[in-house]
């Protein structure tokens, strides 16, 4: 399998420019404004890292579905953003209110507005462990306890 460059700041791109991860198929998916994640190596694969609260609506879908898509977007749609990671699908259509069109990529699903998705498949997923994690990791980051899961899924599709 050959996948197309992609170059990035990855120190930036999740925390400074956000990104959207979207899982579940058009007739049925999600996606939130995520701002931690990570790219890079493992099994000899490439992969990215997704981290998502067991509140997140979008959780469902990926612990559903195999596949989920991790896209970037020009400056100009921060506020789309920004009203994806604030309101839930559970109770309206965020993607309305963003003005953003789903669009089916593989598996899965992406948006027309995005500059660059990537797809990828699910190889492991694991809840953070509190017995791991520094003390003010955990208070600051986790005063109600709701500990993110780890999704790390491998890169088999750049757009």
């Amino acid at each position: 399998m050959e996948i197309k460059a992609f170059n990035t700041d990855i120190f930036t791109i999740y925390d400074k420019d956000w990104a959207l991860a979207a899982a579940g198929t058009m007739e049925s998916h999600n996606a939130m404004t995520v701002s931690w994640g990570g790219m890079g190596t493992l099994w000899n694969k490439p992969v990215v890292t997704i981290y998502v609260r067991p509140s997140r609506y979008t959780r469902e879908f990926t612990e559903r579905e195999e596949y989920f898509t991790v896209s970037f977007y020009d400056e100009k749609y921060r506020e789309a953003l920004n009203v994806m990671g604030t309101r839930s699908g559970r109770d309206c259509d965020k993607e309305a209110e963003a003005g953003l069109t789903a669009v089916p990529m593989g598996e899965s699903v992406t948006f027309k507005e995005a500059k660059r998705t990537l797809l990828c498949r699910k190889l492991y997923y694991q809840d953070l462990d509190p017995a791991g994690m520094a003390k003010e990791v955990q208070d600051k980051q986790y005063p109600g306890k709701d500990f993110h899961r780890m999704y790390i899924g491998e890169v088999i599709e750049i757009r």
